[in-house]
């Protein structure tokens, strides 16, 4: 009777051995399905750390330019090209059909498309950013499979007012919707304060995280004249966040803004030696009053002087970009 007893608990005891090995095992297998979040750390796919170098593309404003557009800025070495989409709020919407031809067409282009909401940009009102949200459930056929090649940037610069509660408690309620629906992309959540209000990460963040329950969540910094001023800014604001143990990128950057100075050099510098990720605002068309932060000429155009320095200048794109596995 004891040695059934003991050949009844051992058989247990690997049957249990053998269950968590294959649930750390499954577990992995999932997170290889696509990019996943490991400590402040983004990996791709084949489980290589994923630091996106690349630039932001206004399509929502320039949307018969794609096609001369994505090839060029692919040209540049880009890992990564930041999608500015619509809902339809705001400006002309983009439909399914044009989601999948744009993923299509930058994947096939060897970079990641991030993908972002425009219409919600400095808006206070959860409904904004429910329409957000909304709107990725309403074409997530577009996304769904497609977790090793596409990121969500749920909405740009929601939330304009500096006040970290409210912003937190609006993605409390989004990043759960958004899974929910079946969408596992890996999400991005811009910080509050139109982008940048970074000290509404490390207060808040790590409540915004756990409210993905796949632990899948990055955060983004948009360094201009307040969160980019100059190179203590620069590193405090990134440390801060890494401090608290949360993935983070700079989502936007210029080097110049509002008649104020921005100091790309330490963002680009200190990027890198953090594994930080960054996306320079933007490719070409941007207003008279904006000009400065075009980095070409136009869709195919020349760079510029400002391209020249996320491009070509030390720490830029050509010296420090490595594509996605998948590549």
């Amino acid at each position: 009777m004891k040695v059934l007893l003991r050949k009844a608990l051992l058989s247990g005891l690997v049957g249990l051995l053998i269950m968590i090995g294959l649930g750390g095992f499954f577990s992995k297998a999932q997170a290889a399905s696509g990019f996943y979040v490991s400590g402040t750390q983004l990996y791709d796919s084949t489980g290589k750390p994923f630091v996106m170098r690349g630039v932001n593309y206004a399509h929502s404003w320039h949307k018969d330019e794609l096609y001369t557009a994505i090839p060029a800025i692919a040209q540049t070495g880009a890992n990564t090209v930041r999608i500015v989409l619509s809902n339809g709020n705001v400006y002309q919407k983009d439909d399914i059909n044009k989601v999948e031809e744009i993923i299509s067409l930058v994947t096939s282009n060897k970079m990641i498309p991030v993908l972002e909401v425009h219409d919600a940009t400095g808006k206070d009102d959860y409904a904004s950013l429910d329409a957000a949200v909304n709107y990725w459930i309403s074409i997530k056929d577009a996304l769904i499979g497609k977790e090793d090649r596409v990121i969500v940037n749920i909405a740009n610069e929601w939330h304009g007012t500096w006040n970290g509660s409210n912003w937190a408690e609006g993605y409390k309620q989004a990043i759960p919707k958004l899974r929910n629906a079946g969408i596992k992309n890996t999400l991005i959540v811009d910080c509050a304060g139109w982008g940048q209000y970074p000290q509404s990460i490390p207060d808040f963040g790590q409540s915004v995280f756990a409210a993905d329950y796949l632990k899948n969540t990055v955060f983004s910094i948009h360094m201009y004249e307040f969160a980019g001023k100059d190179a203590q800014t620069v590193r405090s604001n990134i440390d801060s966040v890494l401090n608290k143990g949360l993935p983070l990128i700079i989502g936007e950057f210029g080097g110049y803004h509002k008649g104020a100075d921005v100091d790309e050099t330490e963002i680009m510098r200190y990027g890198r030696s953090k594994g930080i990720g960054w996306l320079a605002w933007s490719w070409h068309g941007n207003s008279s009053e904006f000009s400065y932060l075009n980095l070409a000429t136009g869709p195919n155009g020349n760079l510029t002087d400002w391209g020249r320095t996320v491009v070509e200048g030390t720490n830029g794109i050509k010296e420090t970009s490595q594509k996605a596995g998948i590549f």
